[in-house]
């Protein structure tokens, strides 16, 4: 069998490649299947893609990517299958997808883990989400020959259109990366740790005044954002750390916690999160506090391997409660652990994952 798989970025770059199907390719050389990978970005684009100015590369970057998709589509007649993940390409109505699934007819496995047909605009992309063509979701799920769904609420919305779609979740290698366990008994300072990119930075926002009560208190610890960009909050946070986020120190710069952070506001692209930062830190056996939003309350049961979150006074009390008591974040990151390996590894989600191209 051989497979296509049309990419948005570079091949081991964004997470939602990584988590969502990367770590899978050598399981399917191991049975006998083929694939390609296919960037609509470059590495060059890519490295300045998020970058201020350089709008001209950009440009040419993009539409380097629209000439290098129209050679895909033409490739295609060599593969059984044509995993789409997210889009073909990031702007216009999906004519890629179109051209596989109805005149070449392949079968299409489409895969989304956010709730990709609503816009969500940050200050980062406000210029190419004019662009962008958000309805053509509903067009792509109706197409596929499969819907691959981050999580229910997304899968429900693809059902709408398409009965075939499968709930495959993002899941963690707990054996060759996340392959760790933070010892919360060792000696060393105290962190509370938020991961993310810079369009997620906005939902520590409403946690900073938690932060300011808890150094008010006296409570020693250290508050690590590991991001592609530093944050600006209006508030000054002695304990604050920016660590830039890079692959080769990712699990290393994760470990440093004793206690991981998901906020998320109640909305609707909010609820098509998939639970990806509670996700990283469970396995590694750091307990997570999460919002009770979207699948953060499937992960993440109350008490037993993490807490959840609903106000400020609850994020308070059980930050104050983990920074003084190491037993208890031992128990609840063991676990966290527990709870991956079993439902959210890519061992126990690997018969999934290959029922997709059956």
């Amino acid at each position: 069998m051989r497979i296509l798989f049309l990419i948005p970025y570079p091949p081991g770059q964004a997470p939602s490649q990584r988590f969502r199907f990367e770590q899978y390719l050598g399981l399917l050389r191991q049975h006998g299947h083929e694939y390609l990978l296919a960037p609509f970005l470059s590495e060059a684009t890519w490295r300045i893609l998020y970058e201020p100015g350089q709008a001209v590369c950009k440009a040419l970057g993009i539409l380097g990517g629209f000439g290098r998709r129209v050679g895909h589509v033409l490739a295609a007649s060599k593969y059984d299958y044509v995993f789409v993940h997210r889009e073909a390409a990031p702007m216009g109505p999906p004519v890629f997808e179109w051209l596989l699934a109805k005149v070449l007819r392949k079968r299409l496995i489409y895969d989304f883990d956010d709730a990709i047909w609503l816009a969500n605009t940050s200050e980062a992309n406000k210029i190419a989400a004019e662009l962008k063509w958000h309805h053509k979701v509903d067009s792509i799920c109706r197409w596929a020959y499969k819907n691959s769904c981050g999580n229910d609420y997304l899968a429900a919305y693809a059902r709408q259109f398409n009965p075939q779609a499968v709930v495959n979740p993002t899941t963690i290698d707990t054996e060759h990366l996340h392959n760790q366990v933070r010892d919360q008994l060792a000696p060393g300072p105290l962190v509370i740790g938020w991961t993310g990119t810079h369009s997620t930075l906005k939902y520590l926002r409403p946690l900073v005044p938690v932060l300011a009560q808890l150094e008010a208190e006296g409570l020693d610890f250290e508050f690590h954002v590991i991001s592609n960009q530093p944050p600006d909050f209006e508030v000054a946070l002695r304990s604050l750390r920016f660590v830039p986020w890079q692959k080769a120190t990712e699990i290393p710069d994760l470990l440093t916690f004793h206690i991981g952070l998901m906020p998320l506001e109640d909305d609707p692209w909010a609820k098509g999160k998939c639970g990806f930062k509670a996700l990283q830190y469970m396995a590694l056996g750091i307990p997570a506090l999460v919002s009770p939003v979207g699948m953060n309350t499937e992960v993440v049961q109350d008490s037993v391997n993490g807490y959840i979150c609903r106000e400020s006074a609850e994020w308070l009390r059980h930050l104050r409660h983990l920074l003084t008591d190491a037993g208890l974040r031992q128990q609840l990151g063991s676990a966290a652990r527990a709870t991956i390996e079993q439902r959210y590894s890519v061992h126990s989600n690997t018969p999934n994952f290959l029922e997709l191209f059956t």
